[in-house]
């Protein structure tokens, strides 16, 4: 596992990142998700459960984003798939700079899907473009149905909200005809998928949808030659 190590602020990320990465992935014909949340929403726990399944159809890869630790980084590169982890030592975002130097650890050649697991924050990720071509938001519901409101930036930018930790619903006051309401007033486009990592529900169905996601990009490209 490559870990790589920021030490300066990188907060004006400009557009201009943004478009060479994008350039560059859709050049090799890579799907790329910008997986958002905040800590301890379940991000790692799912990419634990969908990997299996998503590994049986693409090559993959993983770029993980935390403050200072290696380990979600280890827990995903025991799964058999190429793992770069960024500590950013402060800033609680990956930028379009971060991603970029991430991915040159990686043979772009030969990957279908990278999956970026940004730092645990549930504001400041959503407003950077780092390459991506979807991004999507883990919510747990143990983080309160009145959040969207509070927070609408990561939930109006993501194409995919995964509303996680179902299983404990019934012990918390989420109100979940509430959340879905507030979700179609700040992004009525966005499509939602429930899941319970200690259940396995939902991972299969998302996992599916993901991998027709990918299957749209290959066959467009591919349209295009």
């Amino acid at each position: 596992m490559s870990e790589i190590k920021i030490n300066i602020n990188m907060i004006n990320t400009n557009e201009e990142i943004h478009a060479e990465n994008k350039d560059l992935f859709d050049g090799e014909n890579i799907f790329v998700i910008n997986l958002m949340s905040a800590p301890g929403s379940g991000k790692t726990s799912i990419l634990e459960k969908l990997i299996p399944k998503l590994k049986q159809n693409l090559n993959m890869a993983i770029i993980e984003g935390d403050l200072f630790t290696t380990n979600d980084a280890e827990r995903i590169e025991a799964m058999g798939v190429p793992t770069v982890q960024i500590n950013t030592v402060g800033p609680c975002y990956l930028d379009g700079g971060m991603v970029r130097e991430a991915s040159l650890n990686f043979d772009l050649r030969e990957i279908d899907l990278i999956i970026i697991e940004n730092v645990g924050d549930i504001s400041t990720p959503a407003e950077f473009e780092i390459g991506e071509d979807i991004k999507i938001c883990v919510f747990s519901v143990t983080e309160g149905n009145d959040k969207p409101f509070k927070y609408p930036l990561i939930f109006e930018k993501s194409r995919l909200i995964i509303l996680n930790k179902i299983d404990l619903m019934q012990f918390t006051d989420f109100k979940e005809e509430e959340f879905y309401k507030d979700i179609k007033l700040i992004n009525d486009k966005a499509k939602i998928f429930q899941t319970s990592c200690t259940r396995n529900q939902g991972i299969s169905e998302l996992s599916e949808w993901i991998l027709q996601e990918v299957k749209k990009k290959i066959s467009s490209h591919k349209s295009n030659f």
